[in-house]
Order: C-alpha cells, then sequence, then structure tokens
C-alpha cells in the first residue's frame, strides 16, 4: 500500500478499500479482533435510511423481576449509550454509579465521587471510552451520541484524550475493584450478556471469588440492605423513575 493510497483514505477520497487493505491497516495498527470488526464497519457502512425517532429505552418487566429475585447478585442493565436502566438494590448498594436513571459515562468522567468508587479508575475510564464506541458502532451521526460526546468533551480533558484514541471493545467479562462506604474495599468478576429483543441493551451480573473476603463482604451488604428496604423499595430501585442524573 502506496503512502499516497494511505492519504486518500485518511482523506475519504477512496470509499471502498479492498479486503486486503482492511486487513493490511488492522495488522499496522495492532487492531485486535473487536478493533477490526469496527474498521470493517467503517469502512463498508450500511446505506443510511431516514432516522426514525427512537422509542425509550425499557426494561422487560420478566427481566426486573428476574433481577430483583438474586439478592446475592448484584445485577443493572445498560443501554446502547450507557445509562443505568435498572439495576437490583445489591448493584446500586455496591456502586454508587449503579443507581437507574445516571449516565455511567457522565458519572465517571463528571462525578468526583467515581475516583473514590473505583479503585482502578483510569483502567474503568478507558474502557467506558471504549465501551461506548463500540455500542454506538458506525452511527457517529446520532443525536443523542453527538450530545453526550460533546458536552463530556467540553468538560473532561481525559475524556477527550480517550475517545481521540478511538479504542473499541465491548464489556463481555472482567474484574472490578470497587471501594463501598459500608463492607470496604470489594473484588467482583462481572459477566455481560445482551438481551435479546432489546438491541444495545445489556445485562451486567457481579459475582465474588468463592471462599473469599469479597464474598463474605458481599453477603454482609446484602444483609444490611435487606434489613433496611421493603419490597416496595426494591421495586422502586430496579425502575428508571429512581433515577438521579450527573448534568
Amino acid at each position: 500500500m502506496s503512502a499516497d493510497y494511505y492519504v486518500r483514505l485518511e482523506q475519504g477520497r477512496d470509499k471502498h478499500p479492498s479486503e486486503q487493505v482492511i486487513t493490511a491497516l488492522a495488522l499496522v495498527f495492532a487492531l485486535d479482533e473487536e478493533g477490526t470488526a469496527h474498521l470493517r464497519e467503517l469502512a463498508r457502512p450500511a446505506v443510511k435510511r431516514p432516522r426514525a425517532p427512537r422509542r425509550p429505552e425499557r426494561v422487560a418487566p420478566g427481566l426486573l423481576r428476574l433481577m430483583n429475585a438474586w439478592p446475592n447478585t448484584p445485577a443493572l442493565v445498560l443501554g446502547r449509550y450507557l445509562d443505568v436502566l435498572a439495576a437490583n438494590p445489591l448493584a446500586v448498594a455496591v456502586n454508587a454509579c449503579s443507581v437507574p436513571g445516571v449516565n455511567q459515562v457522565r458519572m465517571v468522567f463528571l462525578d468526583p465521587e467515581a475516583c473514590n468508587v473505583y479503585a482502578d479508575w483510569p483502567t474503568i475510564a478507558a474502557d467506558t471510552v471504549a465501551s461506548l464506541r463500540a455500542t454506538a458502532g458506525t452511527d457517529l451521526d446520532d443525536p443523542r451520541l453527538t450530545e453526550l460526546v460533546g458536552e463530556l468533551s467540553l468538560k473532561s480533558e481525559e475524556f477527550r484524550r480517550l475517545w481521540a484514541r478511538h479504542d473499541v471493545r465491548v464489556k463481555t467479562a472482567g474484574v472490578k475493584r470497587f471501594r463501598n462506604p459500608m463492607v470496604g474495599e470489594l473484588t467482583l468478576s462481572y459477566e455481560t450478556l445482551s438481551v435479546n429483543g432489546a438491541p444495545g441493551q445489556l445485562l451486567i451480573a457481579y459475582h465474588a471469588e468463592p471462599g473469599s473476603a469479597s464474598e463474605r463482604s458481599l453477603a454482609l451488604l446484602g444483609s444490611l440492605i435487606a434489613a433496611d428496604t421493603t419490597p416496595d423499595d426494591r421495586r422502586d430501585v430496579a425502575r428508571p423513575s429512581a433515577a438521579r442524573r450527573i448534568s
């Protein structure tokens, strides 16, 4: 591939790169599987149709009931723009960034408390931006995404830096460390599942290593909040109407 051809690609003067060119670029930029897939989407975008108004993202009642039936498993549902659409009581108790109605990207970059909640804040910040870019896909003209990215770019230098890196990473599984005011530090693994029938929605469930200090602390936290909440309280926590927002 010549330097002149690469310049044409960067400037958008060649809109139909071959598969060989895409593969070569992925190798040069050391892209992983997700990054390469994103590059292919950018190189061969789908034909744009008139944009229909987006319906408000809602969580199916059955999924809400399922989450609330997990008293020992923190669980939440994220939407396309990483809004917390629903969370069970234990998820809210573990992480103040998981209150329904909160946008996790705004919370991570604009709320000083996020640095206290996440023991590995720099990693969380990078993963959050990469996840937002992954869920957005090639629809970078989406008005809600444009508004969110514009706001954060104005208010957070770190967000601007990370967004400019063009990292793409879907949340699938991993480990997070939380600093909890009630039980101290928690090290929890998480699993992420796509919600069938609700494009863009992700169900995230946390669990502790069996026999670990975090497992005991999570059980203690669950017993503490169970003593302080009623069934009606638990239903309210899972609903978006219980939201607080970061502006």
